[in-house]
């Protein structure tokens, strides 16, 4: 039987960005399957994203062989029934300069795990696997025993949870959409969007035989994380946000970024005139993520356990959790002692996915929204702009005098579903925890 949920995760990993890559691997086999990770540019360079996506399989490898040995629970049957691809994507924004987040996740986007920790880090031969067409190990006799339902009484080799891919990773979602029945495909985007921009624009009506895209970004409503006004991921990439967004419109071409002269000048062609659908794009902004938080008792109560009993997963998340627990605490008002806390940003995509029958997920009052994203100003790069006006839509589009950027038109401006309320904000953490680590023996 089909699963319920068959992903991408578009991602530039990070410590969240790990949290959310553990909920979804997590999952049981029949509610989710992750095709693929692709990773871009964002927390860090994406070499490094690469080698924590890599670190996240073969912790995960490790780990599978503990629970089996103490006689616990293997799980992540992400990884046991299924085997995601890893392709690697854009290395620079579509304009403008890069920009990166290792001032806050540390310079390897894991708060320095992989220099302080080295024990948890895969071995260097990793990199060979997407440089070259690698040797195919699951074509072997032992790895296809393990195609499908990986086996975990033998010790795992690099190779056998995942499939790397030399192919660039917007390519790589366009074959797979595809490949694939149409609506059938979620594109999770907790990155900067210049993978999904740079597939839209490559093959626009391929790109629209995705089901859905979710896409952790922006802030309407709230400050940025970033500057006051633009959270990280818009403002890395603000005219892939904007390209990404513009389909969504019935007429994109409304909502389209212009484009700036000059040495990071971008050249897309625009949409076609007629497309066949609407994107249906649904947006974690801050407005929501900021209110979903880890802390550090929470965290504790699950990890620290499994840690001291020798779980390779609990030891390695403590060990970039820790830090970054720290780090809250130092740098924010309120974050003292076990009460420090970390957003959840990315696994709130995720755990959407999951959930979304839940009649806790609810949108905005105003949604499908008209948010557009700034792409050139010298102050509010990467804002998301949302008309709060109460004013009347007109029965006719094009810009006027009165209505400047066409906000008003009936058929112009972009529809998104900004999510605002969830299943709970205290349940997110318990969820993540309990589906990554276990429920706690005491619960």
């Amino acid at each position: 039987m089909a699963p319920k949920n068959r992903i991408i995760i578009d991602t530039d990993p990070g410590v969240d960005d790990v949290l959310a890559i553990l909920l979804a691997l997590s999952a049981k086999a029949e509610d989710l399957e992750v095709l693929m990770i692709s990773l871009t540019f964002g927390n860090v360079d994406v070499r490094s994203c690469l080698r924590n996506a890599v670190a996240v399989f073969h912790i995960l490898e490790k780990e599978l062989a503990w629970r089996k040995e103490h006689g616990l629970p293997v799980g992540f049957e992400g990884i046991t029934k299924y085997k995601p691809i890893i392709a690697i994507g854009a290395e620079e924004p579509l304009q403008d300069r890069i920009e990166s987040a290792d001032y806050f996740h540390g310079v390897d986007g894991l708060a320095g795990t992989h220099t302080t920790h080295p024990h948890f880090s895969p071995e260097e031969s990793w990199q060979r696997l997407f440089e070259q067409p690698p040797p195919d190990p699951y074509l072997t006799e032992a790895a296809k025993a393990q195609q499908g339902t990986m086996e975990v009484e033998d010790e795992p080799t690099t190779t056998t949870s995942f499939i790397p891919s030399i192919v660039p990773a917007h390519k790589e979602i366009l074959r797979l959409l595809r490949e694939n029945e149409p609506d059938t495909i979620t594109l999770i985007s907790i990155g900067p969007l210049t993978n999904l921009a740079l597939a839209a624009a490559e093959d626009p009506e391929t790109f629209l035989r995705c089901k859905e895209v979710v896409t952790m970004g922006g802030t309407v409503d709230g400050i940025g994380n970033v500057t006051p006004v633009a959270e990280f991921n818009v403002y890395a990439d603000p005219y892939a946000a904007a390209r990404v967004y513009a389909l969504t419109s019935a007429i994109p071409s409304s909502t389209m970024p212009v484009p700036v002269e000059g040495e990071r000048s971008c050249n897309m062609p625009p949409y076609p005139a007629a497309l066949s659908k609407r994107l249906k794009l649904t947006l974690m902004s801050l407005d929501i993520t900021e209110h979903h938080m880890l802390s550090r008792r929470n965290f504790k109560a699950h990890a620290a356990d499994l840690a001291n009993k020798g779980s390779p997963l609990a030891q390695w998340v403590s060990a970039f959790m820790d830090p970054m627990l720290d780090k809250m605490e130092r740098l924010h008002i309120g974050h003292e002692g076990d009460t420090a806390a970390l957003a959840l940003h990315d696994p709130l995509c995720i755990w959407y996915v999951l959930t979304n029958d839940h009649p806790g997920w609810k949108p905005s009052p105003r949604s499908p929204e008209d948010i557009r994203v700034e792409t050139v100003g010298q102050w509010t790069r990467g804002m998301t702009v949302g008309d709060k006006r109460a004013r009347k839509r007109r029965n006719s589009d094009g810009e006027v005098p009165h209505d400047r950027g066409n906000w008003l038109g009936n058929r112009s401006g972009n529809r998104i579903y900004r999510m605002l309320d969830s299943p709970g904000r205290d349940v997110a953490a318990q969820y993540l925890l309990d589906a990554i680590f276990g429920r706690p023996v005491d619960s």
